[in-house]
């Protein structure tokens, strides 16, 4: 299947959305890391921002003070959390787990 045909204008616009999406991203994941930012809040704003609702639950975990690449992995496992979720696919009781976790 070939992808769909785009001016160069669609192209340039795509391409600026994108790279706002990835600095809004590496910003918030650099505030959580340094706690400006908490989870919990992080996760009302995915609500709200398809941005932030993008965010690979794996990438926001290892984010967080205290929590590395195998503590995070750990963690989605015990909760039954996919490698590839991201925030706006989190069910109910995997978003009540992370947030008893992270409080």
């Amino acid at each position: 299947m070939a992808p769909p045909s785009l001016t160069n204008e669609q192209r340039a616009a795509a391409l600026v959305k994108a790279v706002e999406a990835r600095r809004v991203r590496a910003e918030l994941k650099q505030l959580l890391k340094i706690g400006s930012v908490t989870f919990a809040e992080l996760l009302e704003r995915a609500d709200e921002d398809p941005i932030v609702a993008g965010m690979k639950v794996n990438a926001v975990l290892c984010s967080l003070p205290g929590t590395g690449k195998v503590k995070a992995k750990r963690l989605m496992e015990t909760h039954g959390i996919a490698e590839s979720r991201r925030l706006r696919g989190l069910g109910g009781r995997q978003r009540a787990a992370l947030l008893d976790t992270f409080s």
